[in-house]
């Protein structure tokens, strides 16, 4: 039997990252990762994976490719085919969409439309779009959204990832890529970008340093759903294992397959900085900053409806509390990662 094989494309991201360690534990796949390295996406993430894991080198080939430009011949055949694709590549930077909109509405695009024409050629079982709750906006009445709610994004970072699902389905219906969308929720883990919420909390916490803390009125300071990278990738290998895409044949099917993963349990903001600051073991410093003056287009809370995926049987391997436990520990051992880019 031939041994499958699988591309990761922003394989030195946050999450990424922990797709690559999760593939490697868990598979005998041989696994390519494809990155630029030019935003959020650092080879030190490839390389402390690889160093834990020595044994599988030789099931990992590493690709540098901007994929604002469409990926050569060369490229192609040096990389081989495949059964899965997992294209998790965006730049997923709020604060850097507010900045520069049509920077991150054009290159998120663009790594969509370059991946989606790239599946048309080496025609894979699964091509996974990963994409966040964040599309479809605030979670008002606080029940989260099910799969294919009305998608009203808030701001360029979560219209861009919107439009990458746009160009996804398109490509579906069109040239029958093998579409699965999947939304998760706010990842936190190890080695994670130091401009997320759950890095900024821990760096300002171990410096002594105040934590600022969304206000959207007296005593509202907002929450989410978090998860953890190692269970939204066990998630992501669940679905792909198990779940065939829907075909656009003749009309036997009007819209791809789709899941939320969904965290366990919704988190305050605040509460979330506090259960950080007491398990590294000081007091959390903070103070409440109006949204609309630091943050337009942010959102109060968001949420999904994961009971179709539970329904098949799928469960977070590691709670909340642990997960975010082991990650506060594992920062303690490793605080350079805090200042890291």
């Amino acid at each position: 039997m031939t041994k499958k094989r699988v591309l990761i494309t922003g394989v030195g991201g946050s999450i990424g990252c922990h797709v690559l360690r999760h593939l490697m534990v868990n598979t005998d796949w041989d696994v390519v990762g494809l990155d630029s390295f030019r935003h959020k996406g650092i080879s030190d993430r490839v390389y402390r994976v690889t160093k834990k894991h020595p044994q599988s080198l030789s099931r990992l080939k590493i690709f540098t490719h901007d994929l604002r430009a469409p990926i050569s011949d060369m490229l192609a055949r040096q990389m081989g085919q495949f059964e899965y694709i997992i294209n998790l590549a965006s730049i997923s930077d709020v604060d850097f969409s507010i900045e520069a909109p049509g920077d991150v509405l054009r290159d998120n695009g663009a790594i969509a439309v370059t991946m989606l024409d790239y599946a048309r050629t080496v025609k894979p079982e699964v091509f996974l779009q990963v994409s966040t709750d964040e599309v479809y906006g605030q979670d008002v009445d606080g029940r989260g959204h099910p799969e294919w709610d009305s998608i009203i994004p808030s701001n360029p970072y979560s219209a861009s990832k919107a439009a990458q699902e746009c160009a996804a389905i398109a490509y579906w219906r069109s040239y029958g890529v093998p579409l699965i969308l999947v939304n998760f929720m706010n990842a936190f883990g190890e080695m994670q970008s130091p401009s997320k919420f759950p890095a900024i909390v821990q760096r300002k916490v171990r410096n002594d340093e105040i934590v600022s803390i969304h206000q959207f009125g007296s005593g509202d300071y907002g929450s989410r759903f978090y998860i953890h990278a190692r269970n939204a990738a066990d998630a992501m290998l669940f679905i792909i294992r198990r779940r065939m895409p829907f075909q656009h044949v003749h009309g036997a099917a009007d819209r791809p397959d789709r899941y939320n993963v969904v965290g366990e349990r919704r988190i305050g903001n605040l509460e979330l900085a506090q259960m950080i600051a007491a398990m590294i073991g000081k007091p959390l410093k903070w103070e409440p900053v109006d949204c609309r003056d630091d943050r337009p287009g942010h959102d109060r809370s968001y949420g999904l409806d994961g009971s179709k995926l539970a329904a098949l049987g799928w469960s977070a391997p590691i709670d909340f509390e642990t997960s975010l436990r082991n990650t506060v520990a594992w920062y303690t051992r490793n605080s350079e990662w805090l200042d890291a880019r």
